[in-house]
């Protein structure tokens, strides 16, 4: 294999072996996970396993599966089997767990029995990077996504879906039972009878799945939001981007600064929208910032009255856009956003850029207020039938 870059002979021995740090470089991320997590005081934080026991086998140190835990969410390796088989290929994770392979069962654990101290881990690391002035003076973005969690959307209900689920089974029987009527008036036979057997089994089921359905049925009525889950008791049905599409699962609200895009907090409900998620996320997030003031936006999904004040009450300033909820585009006319108020002349500028002045007072509020609509409606009508514009739309407001 002339003139081709070649390899090294994988049974070629060397005199000096490579040191497993030569394979890490210096401004690798790995780096960073060792010396935050070395640096934090894992027993203060309420990890479990810190102090080993007298007897038995040695365990893991929480140093160490937090390490691997870390590499997993900065990679986006979440099972804890690619993460054990991480741990026994990649030469990051040999070098950043000193080449120990945990069991896959023991990465899983970790998870589960320290989940409160992982996420006092979270703050530690907030709280660090507010410390080197990374969120100094950046805004806040909040958005929220929906995560689908480990349950069905068969063993998912609510009351549409209870209902329309009822109407099948009920639609099952009639047909079984028809065709149990028909088998009936037939001659007696084998087939006849191994087909009637057939359908009354299929009956019986059905009866039982109806049964188990009303049961449930009375557990969902005495829900709050009247759904229930049977795998993930927390999880709801949730509208997704989607049209005709859905999730079970959770809606994560998370707070990122505009500047770096760190993650500053984060708050997992179930809520379905996210109308009532705006003031209780900006306010954790002003806490754990530690600021005075907060400057945040979000997408027209976070709009609410209530909670655009509750924020303004807290010293936090919202930018969002107004829901459209005007269905003048729809008809084909201009909405309210299309025209530009003037309060110190009291004049509207309309979408062709002409001044529409208040027309003579009125003492009748209602009359006022018809006169607008009818002088608007004359004008806007006139110049969109008149796309030439061959005279000023000014000459058409007393038409």
């Amino acid at each position: 294999m002339k003139r081709f870059v070649e390899g090294v002979d994988r049974g070629q021995s060397t005199l000096f072996p490579e040191c497993l740090d030569d394979w890490v470089d210096e401004d690798n991320p790995v780096r960073v996970i060792d010396v935050f997590v070395d640096a934090l005081d894992l027993g203060a934080l309420d990890f479990g396993g810190v102090d080993p026991k007298a007897t038995g086998r040695p365990s893991y140190h929480p140093s160490i599966l937090l390490k691997l835990y870390v590499y997993g969410y900065l990679n986006r390796v979440q099972s804890s089997r690619r993460l054990e088989r991480e741990a026994g290929r990649n030469v990051e994770v040999m070098w950043l767990t000193g080449r120990l392979v945990p069991d896959h069962k023991t990465i899983a654990d970790f998870r589960k029995d320290n989940g409160r101290a992982i996420r006092q881990v979270c703050s530690r690391f907030v709280v660090l990077c507010r410390t080197m002035g990374l969120f100094a003076e950046a805004g806040i973005a909040i958005d929220g996504s929906k995560f689908k969690a480990v349950n069905n959307r068969d063993k998912n209900f609510t009351r549409a879906k209870m209902q329309r689920r009822m109407a099948q089974i009920e639609e099952s029987v009639a047909r079984y039972l028809h065709q149990l009527d028909s088998a009936d008036r037939q001659e007696p036979s084998l087939a006849r009878t191994t087909k009637s057997t057939r359908l009354k089994e299929k009956i019986a089921k059905l009866k039982e799945e109806m049964e188990r359905l009303k049961a449930l049925d009375v557990q969902m009525l005495a829900t709050p939001d009247q759904q229930i889950s049977l795998t993930d008791p927390d999880a709801r049905s949730m509208a997704t981007s989607g049209r005709g599409s859905g999730v079970v699962g959770y809606n994560v609200q998370v707070a990122v600064d505009t500047k770096h895009h760190l993650i500053v907090t984060h708050e997992v409900t179930n809520v379905g929208n996210d109308r009532s998620q705006l003031a209780g996320v900006a306010k954790q997030t002003k806490d754990t910032l530690r600021r005075e003031s907060l400057d945040v936006v979000a997408d027209r999904g976070y709009f609410n009255s209530t909670e655009i004040l509750a924020c303004e009450e807290a010293g936090i300033t919202v930018t969002l856009p107004k829901p459209m909820t005007s269905n003048a585009k729809a008809d084909g006319r201009f909405g309210k956003q299309d025209f530009r108020y003037l309060a110190g002349e009291d004049l509207y500028i309309c979408p062709a850029g002409e001044r529409l002045a208040s027309p003579a007072p009125c003492r009748n509020s209602a009359c006022r207020g018809a006169r607008w609509s009818r002088r608007l409606l004359r004008s806007i009508s006139a110049w969109k039938s008149d796309r030439s514009r061959s005279f000023p739309l000014s000459s058409r407001l007393y038409l």
